[in-house]
């Protein structure tokens, strides 16, 4: 066999050309960088039969990629693994942590995307936070899946191609932190996960920003609240976030739960009242008497589904100095609060931060 010096000159040229297109070709694909955080994406059942029962957060980040081999027909992908944990357990202390990440990987100009794999139970929750503290316009996607790996008809590795092909798309800058699952794109912002065992679970009341087929992405509305690069919040200032506490009402609700959050030290507690936020008239007391020693009121609907708190409706929110949730479920609004009070402890301010973001 001849080696490649003994090649006749028209063929070396041929060859170098062919090398330094597929060089080109690979250098033209965005550069996609995959945080993993654990899930059930990264779980692992006892058998094929389990959706639903199986171990969180087993599968390394390097193995999840390695299993999408079409991954690299589309971007150039590398992992890490900031932390294996299940989402139902991930503090604050793990949200600066991933934010910090996020930000600095995404000043560099070798990263085109992030895409972050999550556990299902607060996807909605971290992408909320990062769409609020991210500045940049470079994509951000949230990805999960509702079945681990091992289980027949698997989602995760599909979301996870198909979040690759959404990081890695330029028309995605700009439209804040993303999820995407079950072919949906959803904004960060209003997602909410509204079952717990299909895989059609992640939706938006106002509708989803766009759709992805075969790796195609279709857009069909923008997000007009404030987020990541035009947010006032940024990550690369936060240090620390304050308590915020969710205290949940519903009928003969009792105030020990806001009491106890109050003696814990929490900055504001997210009242999730049932219907337009409403309080029972034996929590009104309470409730501002809480506000009067500082700690902030902010009443949010647990209602599900998607409607909004309006203020002075039910309370009158001027006169006791609380702060509604407009459209923000309660943990979403434990979110806001978190980061708002790490700004301001002003009620007015933090109404106004509540209908911007």
């Amino acid at each position: 066999m001849r080696s490649i010096a003994g090649w006749p000159r028209q063929f070396m040229a041929a060859f170098f050309c062919v090398l330094l297109s597929g060089v080109a070709l690979a250098q033209g694909k965005p550069n996609v960088v995959v945080l993993a955080t654990g899930g059930t994406i990264a779980g692992a059942g006892a058998d094929v039969t389990n959706s639903a029962t199986y171990q969180a957060a087993k599968v390394p980040v390097d193995k999840l990629i390695a299993g999408i081999p079409q991954l690299t027909d589309i971007a150039n992908v590398r992992g890490e693994q900031v932390f294996q944990v299940a989402s139902e357990s991930l503090k604050n202390e793990n949200l600066l942590t991933l934010g910090h990440r996020v930000s600095d990987l995404l000043k560099r100009d070798d990263v085109d995307g992030i895409v972050i794999t999550h556990g299902t139970d607060t996807t909605e929750e971290t992408a909320y936070f990062l769409n609020l503290v991210i500045h940049s316009d470079k994509p951000i996607v949230v990805v999960a899946s509702m079945r681990p790996g091992t289980a027949m008809s698997a989602d995760g590795m599909l979301n996870l191609y198909n979040a690759v092909s959404v990081a890695g798309n330029r028309e995605s800058r700009g439209r804040g932190v993303l999820v995407v699952m079950n072919d949906e794109i959803n904004s960060g912002r209003d997602v909410a996960k509204t079952i717990n065992i299909r895989p059609d679970a992640f939706k938006s009341p106002w509708g989803d920003l766009g759709m992805i087929v075969e790796g195609k992405t279709y857009w069909f509305r923008r997000l007009d609240k404030r987020h990541t690069s035009t947010s006032e919040f940024d990550i690369d200032k936060i240090k620390s976030l304050p308590l915020v506490e969710i205290a949940y009402a519903s009928g003969n609700v009792s105030d020990t739960a806001y009491r106890a959050f109050a003696q814990e030290g929490a900055k504001a507690i997210i009242h999730a009242g049932p219907g337009n936020g409403s309080v029972s008239g034996s929590l009104v007391p309470v409730l501002q008497e809480l506000r009067a020693k500082g700690i902030q009121i902010i009443r949010s609907s647990h209602v599900n589904g998607g409607g909004f708190v309006l203020r002075n409706a039910e309370q009158p929110d001027d006169k006791y100095d609380w702060v509604v949730a407009h459209d923000l479920n309660p943990q979403k609004a434990r979110i806001l609060a978190t980061v708002a009070l790490s700004l301001t402890n002003d009620s007015k301010e933090l109404q106004r931060i509540f209908m911007q973001y």
